[in-house]
């Protein structure tokens, strides 16, 4: 597991900058995960525009006006803030630090700070000034939906995150209630479904704001969505978040630091689960070792064991035992017991649903139902995942769903309603035109 770069550059390379170890190896991924998207529905809009689905926004804007105080204030202040914390992040000398309490603490480079505070803001106003008019006049200038992709990224990463870390603390309400602080500022756990929602709201009502269509753009960041969260779920495998699945009883985790695993029958299944007993019954909120979810599956001959049964080896959220050897401060632990790699499985299968919804885009024609399909095959691969995920149950009249599971049905049942619906009145408006 590479927790951070510094990680996979000194596996890779022998050696790597201490300061690589800021740079998380799920954030990495999430990052790539929403450059990926905005490349996508940039296409898919461009696409529809071609295809006259989608028009331009007339907007006023004043030309030739010098920068105002407040642009350079706000030019300066990001520049500050990029200096003061994130460069300073790395030149801090504290490399083996807290990454997270660095953040959130006063704390940071003030000359590089205040260095490119002025570099932002004099930038700001060289731009201006080159565009400066003897007479500033007003012109208007058609905005298409796919100049706006920028911000709807900016949308969706800031609302998605903060549903992403609302629905995890309502999933774990007793977690949050111990720590309340801590569980809110945290850059971990976060639940995909809860981001999805509060995104799309967000989205919503800027796509209303500037008159977008916004059933041919839920249309168009199909596509973009599942590829996003299959290289989001890379960030998930490579980094080991926790969001792994059930023990694969198979096996155990043979003593050592090469975290190799081992055929084992039920004994010494058994024999290691008590052996880390505090660790399992803490992890799986249960009171007896016997409550422990499990499946127990051998790999074929053809495949690596891994694919069945991994031991996440320094997961950034440091579960399970500590690793013989190891001789760093944190991310020294594997798990005693291996599971199935559920972010692997999901970063596969979402990747196919990608080329299925990129191959269904042009074929079907009713707005709205290709984003139906996504609801559907999203809701259908997250159900059966979860089958075999550790999460969090409710119990709900006598069934013991988890958040996921109850979504993802949600988001089917939605997704064909979607889709019939949006189908059936594209064939009526067609009807009424012949």
């Amino acid at each position: 597991m590479y927790p951070n770069l510094y990680y996979a550059f000194k596996d890779l390379f022998g050696k790597a900058p201490s300061g690589l170890r800021f740079i998380n190896s799920f954030g990495f991924f999430v990052a790539l995960s929403f450059l990926a998207a905005a490349y996508i529905l940039t296409i898919e809009l461009k696409r529809k525009e071609r295809a006259g689905l989608l028009t331009g926004q007339d907007v006023k804007m004043v030309v030739g006006k010098q920068a105002s105080i407040g642009e350079l204030l706000l030019n300066f202040f990001l520049g500050f803030l990029l200096g003061y914390k994130i460069i300073g992040l790395f030149i801090s000398g504290n490399a083996t630090g807290d990454p997270q309490q660095f953040i959130f603490s006063s704390e940071g480079n003030l000359p590089i700070g205040l260095t490119l505070g002025i570099l932002f803001a004099g930038l700001k106003w060289w731009e201006k000034h080159k565009q400066k008019l003897d007479k500033p006049e007003e012109r208007t200038i058609r905005i298409w939906p796919h100049d706006r992709v920028g911000d709807l990224v900016i949308y969706a990463a800031l609302f998605g995150f903060l549903g992403a870390k609302i629905f995890h603390n309502l999933e774990n309400w007793q977690d949050f209630k111990e720590n309340p602080v801590e569980a809110l500022l945290s850059f971990s756990g976060l639940t995909f479904y809860g981001g999805l929602i509060c995104a799309a709201v967000a989205i919503w009502f800027y796509a209303r704001k500037h008159k977008i269509n916004f059933t041919l753009l839920c249309d168009a960041i199909a596509p973009a969505l599942i590829l996003a969260y299959s290289i989001g779920r890379i960030g998930c495998q490579v980094a080991g978040d926790g969001d792994w699945g059930i023990l694969n009883s198979a096996y155990v985790t043979e003593p050592g630091p090469n975290s190799k695993v081992v055929l084992a029958d039920s004994t010494r299944f058994q024999n290691t689960l008590q052996a880390h007993g505090n660790f399992y019954l803490r992890n799986f909120q249960v009171n007896n070792i016997s409550e422990i979810p499990h499946a127990s599956v051998k790999a074929p001959g053809w495949l690596p064991n891994w694919l069945f049964a991994y031991t996440y080896p320094h997961n950034v959220v440091n579960e399970g035992a500590r690793i013989p050897g190891c001789t760093e401060d944190q991310y020294c632990n594997q798990l005693p017991v291996p599971v199935f790699p559920t972010p692997f499985y999901e970063t596969v299968c979402a990747f196919l649903l990608f080329l299925l919804l990129w191959s269904l885009r042009k074929k079907l024609k009713a707005p709205g139902t290709l984003f139906g399909v996504y609801l559907m095959v999203n809701g259908i691969e997250r159900f059966f995942v979860e089958q075999i995920r550790v999460n969090t149950k409710y119990s709900i009249f006598g069934f013991h769903p988890t958040q996921a599971e109850i979504i993802a049905v949600l988001l089917v049942l939605g997704g064909g309603t979607l889709y019939f619906v949006m189908k059936k009145k594209h064939e009526k408006t067609l009807a009424q035109k012949a």
